[in-house]
């Protein structure tokens, strides 16, 4: 009999669940691209377009652009996009033939069409695109020149060029993105749909007031909750009941005041729509509360006729291991949680981590044997053959524990699992079977990186950077950033890891702004400046040990040791080569002698240059004047986007 009530409240709850689920999913229009349009070689469901479940196959529908040169007019923004001149001057109330201020927000009005595309149909509409450029790409196109209202992925499964065939003069398709209103849309008022690109300080809030909408509809609209993030750069659907305008109102519209009295010539429709809404909503509350109830009582009950266990119960289920185990329970004698400055930050990070016993780590590392020992007090495990990376530490790690938890990139490092023991930590990490960066730079053994792959390094690492400065939410400031804190995965992907020393950024404006501490820990060579004097903390911190990477990527010297030999002996790289490579004459000339002889001069000069002056500007004393990670990662993409078209066999027949 228990057992059949057991099974009937199941079977309820489920259905429960699955109309939910069912009501949610008609409401929402279309999945947010969630950043993933910059991933150009991995394929995601939301990048192909949105899907046609609109009410109508064809629509008009509304885009949204800044203004920037040479795009800055209605008739270049119309010829750029596939619109008319007329149509974006009324849309914008201006006129059809002067200027637009640079960065000013366009709106553009389009016709949005369902079209085929695989097993799925997505809505789009279609322009095409000269490439001007050599160093045009999918991804710089998508992103740069079309802002985002498209991506890579879309454009490259729908031209057969290959992204290494790229030309001058290539005509291309591209299918921005755009949709029609759905049926529950329709039915709530909504005509058209606008695609906003995302920028800075953006909210749903601010976005919902510049368009005149309510906040609650955008999540709605593109399948998110209030609490998720959106990105810079990302297009977002705004559902309008009219042709949008930029009035910008300074908050969203306030709902109007309850009426003193009941109006007298009611609506008899809408106000017979609106109760059956009110009693429905009633019931599905009521019906909820019962099963809430149910719930409670049943597990009251199943609690009661239950056997009380040994172990607290004020820990997760995974923590819950036997007696002999060699953890305890928060609060007892034992000094195993010591190491942690908060249970309650060990708790919230061990829901998403993997709890390991210590004889397991013992047996997975062969009892922490030397022949195991990676570097310091790292050591590689495997766990059924699964390969991982053991950090034994001491102290305090939940700040490492709270950053790495909240993060998610594919150039981070990523934390697995934990362990907590007799005064020690363990932090359980993916494996990157390479090694360190720092080792194939300095230790004649390994094979020699060649130069596409020290630039494709360096993208990584400034991808990640840009990430943590930029989208990780809260932001952070590494502050160790290193070489050595740099490893290789199996296909020679970075990755950036030891984030012990890291800082969060508490707010946005405390970014770039000064932040001072006494307490200054870094390895020579890679600290600025600001940081060594004064203790002076901020974005651009990373942004100098950034530079210092890049020159031990085109020169295989370490950051403190012998950058020119000679009488001078060991002298910091980052100084060395200003001093005597980047500054004066014959630049490009010093700069090949200061090139890493195992490249055998197999490089490009002409791509090698503009890295380097980036790497300059990276290091510059003044914290001022160094650039912001973003500019150093759209910099990097130029150069990696050339390198891959560059041929060796084109250098080796210039040297000749």
């Amino acid at each position: 009999m228990m057992k059949m009530e057991t099974k009937m409240f199941k079977l309820r709850v489920w259905t429960v669940i699955w109309v939910m689920f069912q009501i949610q999913t008609n409401k929402a229009q279309q999945s947010y691209v969630n950043n993933k349009q910059l991933d150009c070689y991995n394929h995601f469901n939301t990048t192909d377009g949105f899907v046609c479940n609109g009410v109508a196959p064809t629509c008009v529908s509304y885009l949204t652009f800044r203004s920037l040169p040479p795009y800055n007019s209605p008739p270049s923004i119309a010829f750029l996009l596939g619109s008319e001149p007329v149509l974006i001057a009324r849309a914008n109330n201006i006129s059809d033939v002067d200027p637009i201020p640079t960065n000013n927000l366009v709106i553009v009005p389009v016709n949005c069409s369902c079209t085929a595309g695989g097993d799925n149909s997505y809505y789009q509409h279609n322009v095409s695109y000269i490439l001007k450029e050599r160093s045009e790409t999918y991804f710089s196109v998508a992103n740069n020149t079309f802002q985002g209202l498209t991506t890579c992925q879309s454009i490259m499964a729908q031209n057969s060029v290959g992204d290494k065939n790229l030309s001058v003069g290539l005509k291309i398709q591209i299918p921005l993105r755009c949709a029609c209103p759905t049926r529950s849309q329709n039915s709530s008022a909504v005509k058209y749909l606008l695609l906003y690109l995302v920028t800075w300080r953006d909210s749903f809030a601010s976005i919902a007031a510049r368009f005149g909408v309510q906040p609650e509809s955008l999540p709605a609209a593109n399948r998110l909750s209030s609490s998720d993030n959106i990105y810079p750069f990302t297009p977002l659907l705004v559902p309008l009941t009219t042709e949008p305008s930029l009035e910008e109102p300074a908050s969203p519209p306030p709902s109007p005041p309850p009426p003193a009295q009941p109006p007298i010539t009611p609506n008899h429709n809408s106000s017979t729509k609106w109760l059956v809404v009110g009693v429905a909503i009633g019931a599905a509350l009521l019906f909820l509360a019962a099963i809430a109830a149910a719930f409670f009582f049943f597990q009251r009950r199943r609690r009661r006729t239950q056997k009380p266990k040994q172990l607290s119960t004020s820990l997760p289920p995974s923590m819950k291991v036997s007696s002999n185990s060699y953890y305890t329970v928060p609060g007892t004698s034992s000094s195993s949680w010591s190491t942690v400055s908060s249970q309650g930050a060990l708790r919230s990070a061990v829901d998403s981590l993997t709890i390991y016993k210590l004889d397991e780590l013992q047996k997975a590392t062969d009892f922490f044997s030397e022949k195991n020992k990676i570097r310091g007090s790292v050591y590689r495990g495997s766990f059924k053959g699964d390969e991982a990376a053991i950090k034994v530490m001491k102290g305090d790690i939940s700040d490492e524990i709270n950053i790495l938890k909240r993060i998610n990139h594919s150039n981070i490092i990523r934390l697995s699992g934990l362990c907590v023991s007799g005064g020690n930590s363990y932090l359980v990490y993916e494996y990157a079977q390479n090694g360190s960066l720092s080792d194939w730079l300095q230790q004649p053994q390994h094979n020699t990186l060649s130069w596409k792959q020290r630039v494709e390094i360096a993208y990584d690492v400034a991808d990640a950077i840009n990430y943590l400065h930029n989208f990780a939410n809260p932001p952070y400031i590494h502050k160790n950033l290193k070489s050595s804190n740099i490893v290789l995965d199996a296909t020679m992907r970075a990755k950036v890891s030891n984030f012990g020393l890291a800082r969060v950024v508490e707010n946005e404006e405390e970014h770039n702004q000064p932040h001072l501490t006494r307490h200054v820990v870094g390895t020579q060579g890679y600290m600025a400046p600001e940081y060594i004097e004064s203790g002076l903390v901020t974005s651009k911190l990373d942004v100098f040990a950034y530079g210092v990477i890049l020159l031990e990527l085109l020169s295989g010297r370490s950051a403190a040791g012998e950058a020119g030999g000679g009488e001078k002996g060991k002298e910091l790289v980052s100084e060395w080569v200003i001093r005597n490579v980047l500054d004066g004459d014959n630049v490009r000339e010093k700069l090949r002698e200061f090139m890493d002889a195992a490249l055998k001069r197999e490089y490009p000069l002409d791509l090698a240059f503009p890295m380097a002056q980036l790497a300059k500007a990276c290091v510059a004393p003044d914290l001022n004047s160094r650039p912001d990670i973003t500019e150093v990662l759209v910099t990097l993409s130029k150069i990696r986007s050339s390198t891959r078209d560059w041929d060796p066999s084109d250098e080796l027949q210039h040297s000749r």
